[in-house]
């Protein structure tokens, strides 16, 4: 994970970050691992697809790992997809890279 810019963007009120959601997990988890090959950050959710339910829990788990409150993060595309782009305001790309290397690094 030397370049992160292919998954992570600076925006002007905060950070997005490309993921691919797996629903209907036995765990939550994020972050479960780095898709090489769709170049984004995977995410494990335990709900089903049906009902918008692994959205919320996608916001509601990238809220809780970045000590944000939910209000704070959106999904900004894929709300129908696994590739989901997730606006995270008021946090610093800095920030939220730091805290997904510790995390991707002992994966």
């Amino acid at each position: 994970m030397d370049s992160y810019d292919y998954f992570l963007k600076k925006h002007e009120n905060g950070v997005k970050i490309n993921l691919f959601v797996t629903p209907n997990s036995e765990k939550c988890k994020f972050p479960a691992g780095f898709n090489k090959w769709r170049k984004r950050i995977e995410i494990n959710v335990c709900a089903g697809a049906k009902k918008n339910l692994a959205n919320l829990e996608v916001v509601k788990i990238i809220s809780e790992f970045f000590n944000k409150p939910s209000k704070n993060v959106c999904i900004l595309s894929g709300s129908r997809t696994r590739e989901k782009t997730v606006l995270i305001n008021d946090i610093s790309e800095n920030t939220v890279f730091k805290k997904l290397k510790e995390s991707l690094d002992g994966l």
